[in-house]
């Protein structure tokens, strides 16, 4: 599947925010990229403060705009705040809790793990990204996979804890205890943009 590989920083550039992590380039560069970085004070329209929202939200997570879409519309159908539910449901992402878990540096690398056949829900090999983990799936890293340097070293990294999530560095395991309450997804994601986006 088709799959943004540009610059990340750039990225993080354009919205203002070290949306993949610390960055020394936008401590460097406070400032859009391009030729007109610098320069850029036009007032923004509702419509593309939206858009922009919707656009760094795909880029934390690692979504296109299909797959993205699709979501959004599944959050629709389901009981609660449909912004809620579309946090909740990104979050529930396998690719997303292997790196919430620690096992992956950047959501890139998650993915990367779970393509390669490296993760296990429940027992099971699962090598689907999107795959939608429910309350009380357990996440673990393959019997083989423990040795990889990659992920030795991931374990090793301090990680900030979850309050929905269980997690057992010493076994290379994990439980999905529960959806995230939207206090807790650490994010500076304002939902409502994308509702009203979609809503038009």
């Amino acid at each position: 599947m088709a799959r943004y590989r540009g610059p990340k920083q750039k990225i993080a550039r354009r919205f203002g925010e070290p949306i993949f992590g610390p960055s020394k380039a936008l401590e460097r560069k406070p400032y859009p990229p391009g030729q007109h970085g610098r320069t850029r004070r036009a007032k923004e329209s509702e419509y593309a403060v939206q858009l922009k929202e919707k656009q760094k939200v795909k880029h934390i997570y690692g979504l296109l705009e299909r797959q993205f879409r699709n979501l959004f519309e599944k959050a629709t159908r389901k009981k609660g705040i449909t912004g809620e539910n579309l946090l909740k449901m990104l979050e529930a992402r396998l690719d997303n809790t292997v790196y919430r878990m620690g096992f992956a540096r950047t959501r890139r690398q998650a993915r990367q793990l779970v393509v390669h056949r490296h993760i296990m829900v429940n027992g099971q090999v699962v090598n689907v990204p999107s795959y939608q983990l429910r309350p009380g799936d357990v996440v673990a890293v393959r019997p083989k996979s423990r040795q990889l340097a990659v992920i030795q070293e991931n374990i090793k990294r301090l990680r900030r804890n979850f309050p929905w999530l269980e997690v057992d560095r010493k076994e290379m395991q994990g439980k999905f205890l529960d959806y995230p309450n939207r206090e807790d997804i650490p994010e500076n994601i304002r939902e409502h943009l994308i509702v009203e986006l979609y809503s038009k």
